[in-house]
């Protein structure tokens, strides 16, 4: 088995890392020259996006031309959708042993309270118009999921990702975070090395036509979280700011449930609340004080 990571970037940089460690040949597509560079010293081989002067489809078929999808040769798309890739690509991946898309928890727009795979997104909300109404980010992610399902895929929605060199701990530690309102709002996350593992676990096994919502097992109050960190790092508790002021992605108020996708791995995450990931964090980040 070989595998192809659409989107070298943080998520797919962390699957390519185990992938390499169960010794799959990788490939993983960038339009970063450095990020590029970093990944050949991983041991994959990168695949540079030259241009996109012609719009980013065109040059990602290029860079595809000359590499064989088939039978052995597994695909993970992690880049984020624009409305026209993902159509331009499927052709070029029909061919592939298993695919799988990381989607997003943005796709139910406004719900409420406990989601799962069974919870309707904003394209199967009995409300009128709830995809047109839906802010860009959901409608763009519902119409890739689309293209990616009639390929065979598996669809993972994952909510925050967070791990080392990326998350609210390096906000907190620069002094750069705010707390929007009283940050009450219960928010699901995902730690990248667990969603890393699930979706290379699903591709190895060559899982098709499989839904799978991705989170931890303990979703928290967002203030819940800082506290905790500023605890660990020694701070005081960040300024806030008014809830509009919010990222839309904290503004919800919902509680992923990921039952499924450890049931079908047989296995728990190896960072089951945001108490054991974010300790992690900090160690591999340098921030524990002293």
């Amino acid at each position: 088995m070989r595998l192809l990571i659409l989107g070298g970037g943080f998520t797919g940089t962390a699957v390519a890392r185990q992938a390499l460690a169960r010794g799959l040949a990788v490939h993983a597509s960038t339009r970063d020259p450095e990020r590029a560079a970093r990944l050949a010293a991983l041991g994959v081989t990168p695949l540079l996006v030259a241009s996109l002067a012609e719009g980013p489809a065109q040059p990602m078929l290029e860079m595809l031309h000359a590499l064989p999808i088939d039978a052995e040769m597994s695909v993970l798309v992690t880049f984020p959708p624009d409305g026209a890739t993902d159509r331009a690509l499927a052709p070029r991946l029909a061919g592939a042993r298993s695919i799988a898309y990381v989607s997003s928890s943005v796709v139910y727009g406004g719900a409420r309270g406990r989601v799962d795979e069974t919870t309707p997104t904003v394209a199967s909300s009995r409300e009128p118009d709830a995809l047109a109404n839906a802010m860009p980010r959901a409608r763009l992610r519902v119409e890739a999921e689309a293209v990616y399902r009639d390929l065979g895929a598996t669809i993972v929605r994952a909510p925050a990702i967070y791990g080392p060199g990326r998350g609210l701990h390096l906000r907190l530690a620069r002094g750069t975070l705010r707390l929007a309102g009283d940050g009450d709002n219960v928010v699901s996350r995902v730690h990248v090395e667990d969603l890393a593992s699930a979706l290379l676990e699903l591709l190895v096994r060559g899982t098709r036509d499989a839904l799978f919502v991705a989170g931890d097992r303990l979703p928290a109050p967002h203030v819940e979280v800082v506290r905790h960190v500023c605890e660990a790092l020694g701070l005081p508790m960040p300024p806030r700011v008014p809830g509009e002021q919010a990222d839309e992605t904290l503004r919800h108020e919902r509680a992923l449930d990921p039952s499924r996708l450890y049931a079908a791995l047989g296995r728990e995450p190896r960072f089951p609340t945001y108490r054991e990931g974010f300790a992690q964090c900090l160690a591999a980040d340098g921030l524990l004080p002293g």
